[in-house]
């Protein structure tokens, strides 16, 4: 029985970590998106944004 309890430990912190790690991958695009927009969309000598 404990054994079992063991690997639905395990198997719950690795889906737990995929899913944080995805949605880490999913903001990383975002900030790289906006990086890039700062970039393309910069008025003058500034940016659109305060970074």
């Amino acid at each position: 029985m404990i054994p079992l309890l063991l690997v639905l430990l395990v198997i719950l912190v690795l889906f737990g970590a995929g899913f944080a790690v995805e949605v880490l991958w999913y903001i990383a695009i975002a900030v790289l998106v906006l990086w890039l927009l700062g970039f393309v969309m910069r008025s003058g000598s500034g940016r659109w944004y305060r970074w």
